[in-house]
C-alpha cells in the first residue's frame, strides 16, 4: 500500500494513494486538482548512512567502514518534489537513496524488531555541495534533501533494483543487496544511540555514480516496487 498526504484546502491529509488519487476515510483527493502531493512524512530528524556501496568506496577513494557511518540533516533539508540551491553552489551533486520512514517511537531495537516499527519506505535525493567546507554544510542546506513521491508500506528493502536518471539519460543502476549493512542492521545500529520519533528517516547511502547537476536539470530516482522521485533542480530566486 502507498501512504501519501496532500495540501487541501482543509489542511494536509493523509491516506492510500492510487492512481493519482488519495484516499482518505473523509473523501478523495485528486492530486493536482485539489491539490498538490506533500512531503510523505514529518520527521524531526534525518538519519543518512553514507559509504555503504563497496562500488561507491572504489570509486571516490574512500576506506571502508567498519560500522555505519552517518550523519544527520535537519527537517529543513527535506523538499517534496524540488531540488533548491539556495547559494546557486557549482558544484551540486545528486545520489539516489533509499530511505524508511519510522511509525513510532523506539530506541535500543534488536534486528528482528526494526519491521514492527518502520512504517514504510520512500525515495530519497542526498544533495551534495562539494564546493562547502565540512560534511553539515555539504550535506544538510535547505533543500539538500528531496523526498518521497510517498511511502509504499509492503515492501523487503533488500533486493530492491534502483535507477537514477539526469535529464533522461542513465547515471546510477544498482540493487540494495549490495549494500554493506543492510536496512535492519543500519536501523538496529542507530536506535542504540537515538530515539526515533514517528516520521523520522533513515537513508541508506548511494550506489556509485554521484554526478555534478545544476539549475534546469532533472532528476529522476526509481526505486523498484516503490516508484520514481522527479525533482527539478531551481535557483535560489525560482
Amino acid at each position: 500500500m502507498r501512504l501519501a498526504r496532500i495540501e487541501t484546502s482543509d489542511g494536509p491529509v493523509t491516506g492510500q494513494y492510487q492512481d493519482d488519487v488519495v484516499h482518505t476515510a473523509d473523501g478523495t483527493y485528486e492530486a493536482g486538482i485539489d491539490g498538490n502531493l506533500l512531503l510523505a512524512c514529518e520527521p524531526s530528524a534525518l538519519y543518512c548512512v553514507g559509504r555503504n556501496y563497496a562500488e561507491t568506496l572504489e570509486q571516490m577513494e574512500y576506506e571502508r567502514p567498519e560500522e555505519p557511518d552517518f550523519f544527520i540533516k535537519s527537517p529543513a533539508s527535506l523538499r517534496g518534489h524540488r531540488l533548491v540551491d539556495p547559494l546557486s553552489r557549482v558544484e551540486l551533486t545528486y545520489a539516489g537513496e533509499l530511505a524508511a520512514v519510522i511509525d513510532e517511537p523506539y530506541h535500543d531495537l534488536s534486528e528482528d524488531e526494526v519491521s514492527e516499527v518502520v512504517r514504510g519506505y520512500t525515495i530519497m535525493d542526498d544533495v551534495d555541495a562539494l564546493d562547502q567546507q565540512g560534511r553539515t554544510a555539504r550535506k544538510a542546506f535547505d533543500g539538500s534533501g528531496p523526498l518521497g513521491p510517498w511511502i509504499e508500506t509492503d515492501i523487503d528493502p533488500t533486493g530492491i533494483d534502483m535507477y537514477t536518471y539526469v535529464n533522461d539519460e542513465r547515471r546510477q543502476e544498482a540493487n540494495t543487496e549490495l549494500v554493506l549493512s543492510d536496512p535492519y542492521e543500519i536501523i538496529s545500529y542507530l536506535s542504540k544511540r537515538f530515539t526515533f520519533r514517528p516520521g523520522d528517516v533513515v537513508a541508506f547511502g548511494s550506489p556509485a555514480n554521484p554526478g555534478l547537476i545544476k539549475p534546469g536539470d532533472t532528476i529522476e530516482i526509481t526505486y523498484e516496487n516503490i516508484g520514481t522521485l522527479r525533482n527539478p533542480v531551481v535557483g535560489a530566486n525560482e
